[in-house]
C-alpha cells in the first residue's frame, strides 16, 4: 500500500460496482468544484452536482477533510497512472504536453483545496513521496520514444516538475489558464530534442 492510498483506504472494504461509480463521480465532481470554488465549496452542492444524495457523500466521507484528502489522493494517482498510458498512445512530445496540461489542472484543484490540505496532509514525508511519484511519471514520459527518448539528455524530471510547479503558480495566481499553456510550450522547447 503506498502513501498515496492512505491509511483510510486500508480499512475500507471493496465497494459494490454502483457504490464505486458513485464514489468515483463524487471525487471527480469534488475535484472540479474545489478547483472552481476553493475548499469553502458546499458539500451539498458537490453531492447535487455529482447526482447523488448528501447522505451518500457522508457515508463515504464523514467529513469534508476526508473528502478533500480522498480527492487529492485520487488526483495524484490518476496523474501518475496517466503517464504510461499517454506514452503508449501518443507521440512522445504530445504525451508529455498532454501530461503537463493535466498537471496544471491538478494544481488548480489542489490550489482550491490548499487550506484544507494543510490541515489534512501534515506529514512532510507524504509531500516528498508525492513529489517523487510525480517526478517518476515525468521521467517515464521524458524517456519514452521509439528507440530515442523525446527529451534532451540533460532534461531532469525533478527540474521539469519544479518548472511546472512555477508555471502553475504564476498562471493560476493570475487566473490565466491560457498563460500556462503558453509557458508549457516554452518549457517543452527547452526539454524536447529538436
Amino acid at each position: 500500500m503506498t502513501g498515496i492510498e492512505g491509511n483510510a483506504a486500508r480499512h475500507r472494504r471493496p465497494l459494490r460496482a454502483d457504490a464505486q461509480r458513485n464514489e468515483d463521480r463524487l471525487l471527480e465532481t469534488a475535484a472540479a468544484v474545489f478547483a472552481r470554488e476553493g475548499a469553502g465549496a458546499s458539500v451539498k452542492d458537490i453531492a447535487r452536482e455529482a447526482g447523488v444524495g448528501v447522505g451518500t457523500l457522508y457515508r463515504r466521507f464523514p467529513s469534508k477533510e476526508l473528502l478533500v484528502e480522498a480527492v487529492y489522493r485520487q488526483e495524484v494517482r490518476r496523474l501518475c497512472e496517466a503517464a504510461p498510458h499517454l506514452a503508449a498512445t501518443l507521440p512522445p512530445v504530445d504525451a508529455l504536453r498532454t501530461w503537463m496540461e493535466r498537471f496544471i489542472d491538478f494544481m488548480a484543484a489542489k490550489g482550491g483545496m490548499a487550506d484544507a490540505l494543510r490541515v489534512v496532509l501534515t506529514d512532510d514525508s507524504e509531500r516528498l513521496q508525492t513529489r517523487a511519484l510525480l517526478a517518476e511519471a515525468i521521467d517515464h514520459l521524458l524517456s519514452s520514444g521509439e528507440g530515442r527518448p523525446a527529451a534532451r539528455p540533460e532534461a531532469d524530471a525533478q527540474d521539469v516538475l519544479m518548472a511546472l510547479g512555477g508555471i502553475s503558480l504564476m498562471a493560476l495566481g493570475e487566473d490565466r489558464r491560457d498563460l500556462a499553456t503558453r509557458l508549457i510550450d516554452l518549457l517543452l522547447r527547452g526539454v524536447v530534442r529538436s
